[in-house]
């Protein structure tokens, strides 16, 4: 019997502030999409929820704590590529601690954005979530024919 299919799971996460920007991150030596801007994002490991996961790479990646009831899943994404994935995304404007950059072996510039004003050197599927966050979309299918 063949093995079953498995799924990567992924959390992105929109950190907002009060200016109405979020924070972006520029890609910098990880041999993906290097030279452009995504958002905090990783992997779940597995055997963490998708609140625990976002929580854990926000510390990892930006030196911040969010509390659980600070952070909010506002969208979900089915992503085709190189593989296939499902992208959770969620949004939190509260935090313990201040931003820095914590993995600057992966990140060459973390810094704030208008929501409004994207950076043209985006990730294109986190540019689409973020435009779906905006517009109250919950839901995309993206990267397929």
């Amino acid at each position: 019997m063949a093995d079953k299919f498995k799924l990567i799971g992924t959390v992105h996460i929109f950190l907002t502030n009060s200016e109405d920007e979020i924070l972006l991150l520029r890609r910098f030596n990880t041999g993906y999409e290097d030279g452009k801007y995504s958002v905090i994002a990783g992997h779940i490991d597995g055997n963490e929820e998708v609140k625990e996961a976002a929580i854990r790479e926000t510390k990892q990646e930006a030196g911040i704590e969010i509390q659980p009831s600070d952070i909010e899943v506002v969208g979900v994404m089915h992503r085709k590529g190189t593989d296939e994935r499902v992208d959770f995304f969620l949004a939190a404007s509260r935090w313990k601690g201040n931003i820095v950059k914590a993995e600057p072996d992966k990140c060459d510039d973390l810094s704030w954005h208008s929501v409004l004003e994207l950076p043209v050197n985006m990730v294109p599927y986190v540019r689409r979530a973020l435009e779906n966050y905006r517009e109250g979309r919950f839901f995309e299918s993206f990267g397929w024919k």
